[in-house]
């Protein structure tokens, strides 16, 4: 019998942005969206990749293979997850499953999901929701916490800028909050893209129908990700841009903290 495995570019520990307490990040690969602005290129596929990096040395443009993604098996995953225990018992933590996009593992994930449940560690799920209802089904019962990206409200753009329609997400979205799901809303704020009144108001009126109110996390573009792409050999479609300040978004927070929002900058 096969032994299942997932294929995760990335654990990062100690994370204190996604979601509550001293949490652990688990980065699958894979994403169905190709955002332009997006800050983690390398998870664009979902196999592992041997990639041509490129560094610079000084005023040198040198270039070196890197390998992109590390396969683990049900037990290999929960002993990383489980080494941080005391860290999430102490502050309230746990692990956030990130990418990527986690639902292209859905077998995986499912049942690191349940094995987490198991050990009554807390479980978030950051997530572009671009999937089947099904999918959403198999593991809405594990997961305590959504962090749901929502990039843009108006279909066209959506498409333009992320490859993809936006209506399976908003489903989704409404889907979950029907479920009662505990929900935290990430606002990729892109200059240009996605930061216009319309889509704003779109947005707010779309959150205020929800049955239940999510919380909304302003996430200011900046350009590490776009280091990325040069490093990794990735052509980038990214208008060359400054990052955005947290005073930049402040006019947003305005409009979400009057509507009567939980509202934060920043994770």
């Amino acid at each position: 019998m096969k032994i299942m495995q997932a294929i995760v570019f990335d654990i990062k520990r100690y994370a204190v942005h996604d979601g509550p307490g001293i949490r652990t990040s688990v980065f699958f690969k894979g994403c169905p969206l190709r955002c332009v602005w997006c800050h983690n290129p390398e998870s664009y596929k979902a196999g592992i990749e041997s990639i041509c990096r490129n560094n610079r040395l000084g005023d040198v443009e040198v270039a070196g293979q890197a390998e992109i993604g590390k396969a683990y098996t049900i037990n290999q995953l929960i002993s990383e997850i489980e080494n941080d225990q005391l860290f999430f018992d102490e502050s309230g933590g746990g692990v956030t499953f990130s990418g990527g996009e986690p639902l292209m593992q859905i077998d995986f994930l499912e049942a690191i999901l349940k094995a987490c449940k198991q050990r009554e560690i807390h479980t978030a799920l950051d997530t572009t929701a671009y999937a089947p209802k099904d999918k959403i089904d198999r593991i809405v019962n594990y997961v305590d916490l959504f962090l749901f990206d929502l990039k843009h409200m108006l279909d066209a753009d959506h498409l333009k800028s992320t490859g993809v329609s936006n209506k399976l997400i908003l489903d989704n979205l409404r889907y979950l909050s029907e479920k009662g799901k505990q929900i935290i809303i990430r606002f990729p704020m892109i200059p240009g893209f996605n930061d216009s009144k319309e889509n704003i108001n779109l947005m707010l009126d779309f959150l205020n129908e929800l049955p239940r109110k999510p919380e909304f996390h302003i996430l200011p573009y900046h350009r590490t990700g776009q280091d990325k792409f040069r490093r990794f050999g990735i052509e980038s479609t990214m208008p060359d841009i400054p990052s955005l300040l947290e005073e930049d978004t402040e006019w947003v927070q305005s409009i979400f903290k009057e509507s009567g929002y939980k509202v934060s900058v920043g994770g």
